[in-house]
């Protein structure tokens, strides 16, 4: 098996946390390699839920190494909780969790200096989560942050004060919030380290170990290719590299380690928070799409706005991330439709658009231009294999695959382990 990359080529939310835990169990180990406990990976297994934040999705196979990579910002309190309640449902956690020492650490301030900014943005705020990330992810380019092998550091009491400080000017000047306790948060990072001391290591060590002994790796990302700092819809995107090229920063692999990329999309699309979505559907449809997939975010619980499958953004993403495949997830939610849309390119002024543009206020202005398909109206949920797919299902399938350039390996019948097909 070849080294895998698992991403998004939406605008997150597409479902990669099932895929994650169905193909893990073909690997030695799982890797986060960006984004922090914004990221929300819902796996079902049998009558059990799991929402898994920070953890990768192999946690959930025995004798997997799952693998919190450099790239990542940790919340260490929401680390903290995660593990502690995948113990108390049975899951084990111990030499199989390692936690990159390079990783930066969310900070009681970074969370308190996310939420002050989206309140002062007023009409133009972001959507973030208010989780801290973008703060943190801006201490670690200012070099300021705080590390995870920080937290077992001797020094960490003055390198907390100096971080307090600085950040307690922002909060205090220029958002009028109030600042932080020094000390407080010396004893919560202090209690933090020691509880997560076994896990610290240096993974980028670890990770060329296992590629040396022929271990097999498999890239778990967050969030999507249209919320990438640099390719997505800029503000209006995380903080992290959530394409192809930050599975390298994020975990200290070359290019060379990575052997294929699959990209994940929804059979339509969906977007949480602020930002042009062309193909969103404000009527009885979109209503439909967001109450049967159940479209409210894993992390805020916010409901996601929806709309069709935008194959100008999927192309786009599969693009400049090399993706070989395509998993569809989600293409139950459709069985109901007499007739289902697909955006092929954006109208923009006088022309005719097949690339997302850079500005946003641009990619507001683009009107989709669609390809209508009719319904195969029958529940797919049973479904087999790709053969047994009603005609209509198939035929939209390949409308997909003309109109992304890549085909479809894997597709989503349903939240269930056992409710998927691939395609060899």
């Amino acid at each position: 098996m070849e080294n895998t990359l698992v991403m998004g080529l939406q605008w997150g939310d597409e479902g990669k946390g099932k895929i994650i835990d169905v193909l893990a169990e073909d690997f030695d180990a799982v890797v986060r390699f960006q984004g922090g406990a914004n990221a929300g990976h819902t796996v079902i297994v049998g009558s059990e839920k799991y929402v898994l934040h920070l953890i990768p999705s192999g946690i959930l196979h025995s004798g997997k190494l799952c693998v919190i990579g450099n790239g990542v910002v940790i919340d260490a309190a929401e680390l903290i909780k995660e593990i502690t309640g995948l113990r108390l449902r049975g899951i084990v956690i111990g030499d199989n969790l390692a936690v990159s020492d390079r990783a930066h650490i969310v900070l009681p301030l970074h969370v308190a200096l996310d939420k002050a900014r989206e309140a002062a943005r007023g009409d133009g705020k972001i959507g973030t989560t208010g989780r801290g990330i973008g703060p943190c992810y801006g201490d670690k380019a200012a070099r300021t942050g705080l590390r995870a092998g920080d937290l077992v550091s001797p020094g960490l009491k003055d390198k907390i004060a100096q971080i307090v400080a600085g950040l307690n000017k922002q909060l205090t000047g220029l958002y009028g919030a109030a600042p932080c306790n020094a000390d407080e948060i010396f004893t919560l990072c202090q209690s933090h380290g020691e509880f997560l001391k076994p896990h610290i290591k240096d993974t980028t060590r670890l990770l060329h170990r296992l590629r040396d002994s022929g271990k097999t790796m498999l890239f778990e990302g967050a969030q999507g290719a249209m919320l990438d700092l640099d390719f997505g819809t800029y503000p209006f995107v995380t903080s992290s590299n959530t394409c192809v090229g930050g599975t390298f920063t994020g975990t200290g692999l070359p290019p060379s380690a990575l052997g294929r990329t699959l990209g994940v999309a929804k059979a339509y699309c969906t977007r949480v928070g602020s930002g042009p979505f062309p193909t969103e559907l404000n009527d009885s449809i979109g209503a439909m799409m967001q109450t049967k997939g159940g479209e409210f975010g894993a992390t805020t619980g916010r409901p996601r706005r929806c709309g069709w499958f935008d194959a100008v953004a999927a192309r786009y993403a599969v693009k400049i991330n090399g993706a070989d495949g395509l998993v569809i997830t989600k293409i139950d939610v459709l069985d109901e439709l007499e007739a289902i849309k697909v955006c092929t390119a954006y109208e923009l002024g006088d022309e005719l658009a097949d690339w997302v543009p850079a500005d946003v206020e641009r990619l507001a202005e683009c009107k989709p231009i669609y390809r209508e398909f009719p319904g195969w109206r029958t529940p797919l949920r049973n479904v087999k294999s790709f053969a047994d797919l009603p005609d209509a299902a198939s035929a939209y399938l390949r409308a997909l695959e003309e109109a992304v350039g890549v085909p479809v390996k894997i597709l989503s019948l349903g939240p269930e382990r056992s409710s998927l097909i691939r395609r060899s």
